[in-house]
């Protein structure tokens, strides 16, 4: 028989992304085909798939709960923000343009017959679909035209578990709020309610449990208390991986600074940095000087390549950055941070904005053109300076070049070269996100500052983080009722 059924929040950040990778885990290692589904998300923190489209990172990590590839029918509608009002557009993995949040909204129902498309194609192929909602269904001004929440749930027929954030508080309110608001076919939608990041003793939240079922009919799925093994999986918004960074003092870690840009994107770089015991990892906020003791500076991915360029230098970054340079510490640029590094960033068809040219840090003798075309693919290859294998992925729109790309920072197995190195070897930059996720390449930056290696073997701790997630959710939620919701027996 085939199942679907879809986790709603009560509220954005409960942490549905976790609860359906543990759900997806939990389900398949009782040897069901899983697929993870989530109809729109809005992320600038994207994964590509196996057909070279862009989804959102939280679906990657679920699809490698399920032991399944990532596709781009598992986030048919993804949105990257640009600006405060604005967002690039992919729909089923590619680009289809960039719209504002007005325009968007008058216009995502359009989008329902593409999501509804990727959902049956992916039911097809599967025994159980766990489908993800998005920010909340009791944001009703948006429910006209929703594809989110309810609007999916209803058009798909797929029954809701809803689930709570005690951590915050407010619980009962939310979960209670959420039923009041609601049309009646949407409440009675509503399978059941889980109450998560508890901390401390479970049971003394038994008043509330029945307070909410008696308030709403919605029968209690379990108390999840708070998990902390989810330091160990990939961060899906910044705020979790700021939660996550250790810059406690200690000179004898190799110290990575990282300055946060208002549209950084892709930033899973940072996640083996933040996991790795040897590192310190800063992540640096506005207002904040780049710390003159980093012994690298990491310019992360952009989802605007000059606003944020702008953005960095009203901060004073570009001066913290020569002066560290002066001092010897290395800085490495990863796409949108590797445009940045050097001379000239040029937008001649107005991609992300108005027509025009800007200059860049002048760290790297390279140029960089904006192009319409994106590239979106898996790369691997070798790291030149260290002879480190690396493997990651390219989403990018822009070609840079110049006379430091004579001097490639990645030679990549399919025959191109990747990046530039300056003549001092200080300053080096290029498209490959995902270089740090290699324990070797990780090592070699290790070695040089202390002549120590990497104890994290990352992959392997986030497999690890993955089962010890789903034993969670075994040991405090109410698989078999949530199977049974979904239309499956185990």
């Amino acid at each position: 028989m085939k199942g679907a059924v879809m986790v709603q929040g009560a509220g954005s950040n409960v942490g549905k992304s976790l609860l359906v990778a543990g759900l997806c885990r939990v389900f398949a290692r009782k040897g069901l085909v899983v697929r993870p589904f989530k109809p729109q998300n809005m992320s600038n923190n994207a994964a590509v798939t196996k057909e070279g489209g862009e989804i959102g990172r939280a679906q990657a990590l679920q699809a490698r709960a399920s032991f399944a590839d990532p596709s781009i029918h598992m986030n048919p509608v993804l949105l990257k923000p640009e600006t405060d009002t604005g967002a690039q557009v992919i729909v089923q993995g590619n680009r289809m343009g960039t719209m504002r949040a007005r325009e968007y909204g008058s216009r995502k129902a359009e989008l329902l017959p593409r999501v509804l498309e990727s959902f049956d194609r992916l039911k097809s192929e599967a025994d159980l679909v766990i489908i993800e909602g998005a920010g909340s269904p009791a944001e009703v001004n948006l429910r006209a035209g929703d594809i989110a929440n309810m609007g999916f749930a209803e058009a798909a027929d797929v029954p809701v578990v809803l689930v709570g954030d005690i951590d915050r508080g407010g619980v009962i309110a939310s979960l209670v709020g959420t039923a009041k608001v609601l049309e009646p076919s949407e409440v009675a939608r509503i399978k059941g309610f889980l109450v998560n990041k508890f901390r401390g003793d479970t049971t003394l939240f038994a008043d509330g449990m029945e307070i909410i079922e008696k308030a709403t009919g919605w029968p209690g799925l379990g108390i999840l208390p708070w998990f902390d093994g989810a330091r160990a999986l990939p961060a899906e918004d910044i705020l979790d991986l700021s939660a996550k960074a250790d810059s406690r003092e200690d000179g004898r870690r190799f110290h990575v600074a990282v300055p946060v840009l208002r549209r950084i994107a892709n930033f899973d770089d940072l996640d083996p940095l933040s996991g790795d015991p040897a590192i310190r990892l800063t992540l640096v906020e506005a207002g904040t000087p780049l710390p003159m003791d980093a012994d690298l500076v990491l310019l992360p991915g952009s989802k605007s390549t000059m606003a944020d360029l702008a953005f960095l230098c009203e901060q004073g970054w570009d001066i913290d950055l020569k002066a560290l340079r002066r001092r010897g510490a290395k800085i490495v640029g990863l796409c949108g941070g590797y445009q940045m590094l050097g001379r000239y960033v040029r937008d001649p068809m107005g991609i992300e904005g108005p027509a025009g040219e800007v200059e860049g840090l002048g760290l790297l003798d390279v140029e960089t053109t904006l192009l319409s075309e994106k590239t979106v693919r898996f790369s691997a290859g070798t790291d030149l300076a260290s002879g480190a294998g690396v493997e990651g992925y390219e989403i990018h729109l822009g070609r840079t070049e110049g006379p430091d790309t004579a001097r490639p920072m990645l030679k990549l197995t399919d025959g191109r070269t990747d990046g530039a190195v300056s003549p001092d070897g200080l300053v080096m930059g290029c498209y490959m996100h995902g270089l740090f996720a290699s324990d070797t390449y990780r090592s070699c930056w290790l070695n040089d500052h202390s002549g120590s290696e990497s104890a994290l073997r990352f992959e392997d701790s986030i497999e690890n983080g993955l089962e010890a997630l789903a034993d969670h959710l075994e040991a405090h939620a109410d698989i078999p009722a949530i199977a049974g919701i979904a239309g499956i027996s185990l």
